[in-house]
């Protein structure tokens, strides 16, 4: 219905996957008995904060093959059985650091694993390569049975503090494990929409030099439609944006990219 829907009013319709979140803490204690991380314990993982020891959710440990084997299985069959015009994943890779930044992933047995086998990769290096691949399989495998179907990534719009020279902040390559960089040089997307939540005017995240600086990793000549923070616009927000920059953010993207090019909305509350 929502394909169907879609397709009549000239719209494309993405699915949209985070790849290896299993569930929020309140979905733990009811997961159905068919679901993988019912199925399969021994994959899942609870990060816990370092200081009170509390678990974080359930997620799936992206160093296990079956994990990788398993998403792009589900990727592939949503592309495989439904007209969907592309598919897309957001920027929870590894999972965020929790307010006071202790939180541990448990992937020790499995990091140990990879070592015994000969890996010579420190932790996050390995990380890093485990999405690394998983992103590279998933553009290939799509493409393979769809080429049409454009595959797109909404990564954290800070690849790390100091690039470009102006910007601070998260540093979502050394703390998600997200060599975001590298997917778009290496043109493993169809599309990049970074997620550039920040003001024109931002002093240390402007949204003006992030989207200058992404457009010089394009080196496959991708097509970017960079993510807006829309909802700040919205009156049920506290401090709210005012509209206006709204419109600057879009007139700015027109203004480096081309008159034909695009933004991506977060959310639709504001609209």
């Amino acid at each position: 219905l929502a394909i169907d829907s879609a397709h009549a009013r000239g719209l494309e319709l993405h699915a949209w996957f985070n790849p290896f979140r299993a569930g929020n803490a309140s979905d733990t204690a009811r997961l159905a008995p068919t679901h993988f991380a019912a199925r399969r314990p021994e994959l899942r993982r609870v990060p816990r904060d370092r200081v009170t020891g509390g678990g974080v959710g359930l997620w799936f440990d992206p160093g296990e093959s079956d994990v990788q084997d398993h998403t792009i299985a589900v990727m592939t069959d949503v592309v495989q059985r439904y007209d969907i015009d592309g598919i897309h994943i957001d920027d929870f890779f590894y999972p965020y650091p929790n307010a006071n930044g202790a939180l541990r992933f448990p992937d020790d047995s499995t990091y140990a694993r990879y070592q015994r086998s000969g890996g010579t990769l420190a932790l996050g290096d390995w990380r890093r390569d485990n999405i690394n691949r998983f992103v590279h399989r998933m553009y290939d495998e799509v493409k393979g049975l769809k080429p049409w179907v454009r595959v797109g990534i909404s990564p954290f719009g800070i690849w790390r503090p100091g690039f470009p020279e102006s910007v601070r902040g998260f540093d979502a390559y050394d703390r998600l494990y997200a060599d975001s960089r590298k997917w778009l040089m290496e043109g493993w997307v169809d599309y990049w929409t970074p997620q550039l939540y920040w003001k024109l005017s931002a002093p240390q995240q402007s949204y003006r030099d992030l989207l200058a600086w992404w457009r010089a990793q394009n080196h496959e000549g991708r097509n970017i439609w960079p993510g807006n923070y829309t909802s700040r616009a919205s009156a049920r927000r506290s401090a709210p944006w005012s509209v206006g920059e709204l419109l600057d953010q879009v007139q700015e993207t027109r203004a480096q990219l081309s008159p034909n090019s695009g933004n991506v909305h977060f959310s639709m509350d504001a609209f």
